[in-house]
């Protein structure tokens, strides 16, 4: 499993650009697309209380250990894409053994969601002729302490 965690960039350009990574990281990890994932935190980078994002873009890549051979040419993948992104490009590796991780699946549904797979929600249709306060959402006007007995409200 190779994860890159990537900071001070919006989460959705994140999400665009992991399109592109994800087939060109797998090959180069000679791992399968479904073994690499893109986190992207909702964080800002700051230096001396000034904000860097998109400025400085910081990325953290944790992948198997026997992967670290290929770390310069995984560098240079991701700065070639962020460097359109970001101004300056940090990478940072860490390591673990296979062995340290754990996943549970459920079988009954897909590892991931898909453009294919998702579910597409259609908004829900509103009847035009109901006035806000009308309805269900009708607003309570009336006394709320009007049965309690505490604080002098008991009428």
């Amino acid at each position: 499993m190779v994860n890159v965690y990537v900071y001070g960039i919006d989460q959705f350009v994140v999400g665009e650009i992991s399109k592109e990574l994800t087939p060109l990281l797998a090959n180069v990890y000679e791992t399968k697309e479904e073994e690499v994932n893109f986190i992207a935190p909702d964080s800002m980078v700051f230096h001396k209380g000034v904000e860097q994002t998109s400025w400085k873009a910081i990325i953290k890549v944790d992948a198997p250990e026997e992967m670290e051979r290929v770390q310069k040419q995984v560098f240079d993948l991701l700065s070639h894409t962020i460097k359109e992104i970001a101004i300056h490009v940090q990478v940072e590796f860490t390591y673990h053994c296979r062995h340290d991780v754990f996943e549970y699946k459920n079988e009954a549904y897909p590892s991931y969601l898909t453009e294919e797979n998702q579910v597409d929600l259609q908004e829900q249709e509103y009847d035009e002729d109901i006035q806000e306060g009308e309805g269900d959402d009708e607003i309570y006007t009336g006394d709320i302490f009007e049965e309690h007995d505490c604080c002098n409200h008991k009428k």
